[in-house]
């Protein structure tokens, strides 16, 4: 079967990685089930199957020929676990209802940013991930404050969960073998998923801030603060990759505090969930 482009397909053809992949998955105890998404032509599910009860193992593949391959090839798992949907179009709460699941797969790299911020959506219900994205995506997710990866999606992603890259795959490791690297991260949930904050202001906050990310924060709040404090304080001199997760907490507590002080009612636009690419 050959892979194809409107997919997103690159078949990972060694098994150790495959291998290593399923057993980075170290929260099996807090969850009943674990997603697969993508799973193509198996080769990662073949490894979830030895280390887990079929019935703990749901898949979600676009492909319909892949979904056949699957049903065909894997007789252990049940068809009706073998969902044939795009994971960002797919209703958690049909197939989980309110449980525990843990998530992992070889993801398409054209939506691996849209699946963690889908994943930050329904974190009450995803402890744990563990995914395989290009090299730079998995290096913008688990980055540091004050380097070039850092940002959108790294402050919105450890806002919620600890972040680890686990290891690099070199591209010749997948047939057709991609144009880039790739690298394998996990994601871990806080204990504590309070902000201190408004979430919907600090995502606001977080998008903003990077929107121009060469310029300072005077520049890129502009309009969610007055001047005067703008000017005030040599904090809004840095740059939005200079700051933290908790220094973006105390910002959007400063600006909500404002908007209150200001009598500012206007309702704040939820960020969209296709930001993050090239933040």
């Amino acid at each position: 079967m050959k892979a194809k482009k409107s997919y997103g397909q690159h078949f990972l053809r060694e098994e150790p990685i495959a291998q290593r992949i399923a057993e980075s998955l170290q929260l099996l105890d807090t969850y009943q089930d674990i997603l697969e998404i993508g799973p193509g032509m198996g080769m990662l599910t073949k490894y979830l199957l030895r280390y887990q009860p079929a019935q703990k193992l749901t898949v979600v593949e676009a492909d319909p020929d892949m979904v056949a391959h699957l049903k065909a090839n894997y007789n252990e798992l049940p068809h009706e676990q073998i969902i044939q949907q795009d994971f960002l179009k797919m209703p958690i709460s049909q197939h989980f209802a309110e449980r525990q699941f843990g998530l992992i797969g070889n993801f398409p790299y054209n939506i691996s940013s849209q699946i963690v911020f889908k994943t930050i959506e329904h974190r009450t219900q995803i402890p744990e991930m563990v995914g395989m994205f290009q090299r730079e995506v998995a290096e913008r997710i688990a980055a540091t404050p004050d380097c070039g990866e850092y940002g959108i999606l790294t402050v919105l992603a450890q806002a919620f969960y600890e972040a680890k890259l686990l290891f690099i795959v070199k591209a010749g490791s997948f047939n057709p073998p991609p144009k880039v690297q790739s690298a394998v991260i996990r994601l871990t949930r806080k204990t504590n998923q309070d902000l201190g904050c408004d979430e919907k202001i600090f995502k606001m906050v977080v998008k903003q801030a990077f929107g121009q990310r060469r310029k300072m924060l005077r520049n890129t709040l502009a309009g969610l603060l007055s001047k005067e404090i703008l000017y005030s304080d040599d904090n809004f001199t840095k740059r939005a990759e200079n700051l933290s997760v908790a220094d973006f907490v105390t910002l959007t507590n400063q600006i909500s505090e404002f908007r209150k002080n200001s009598k500012n009612d206007e309702p704040i636009d939820e960020p969209t969930t296709n930001e993050g690419e090239n933040d």
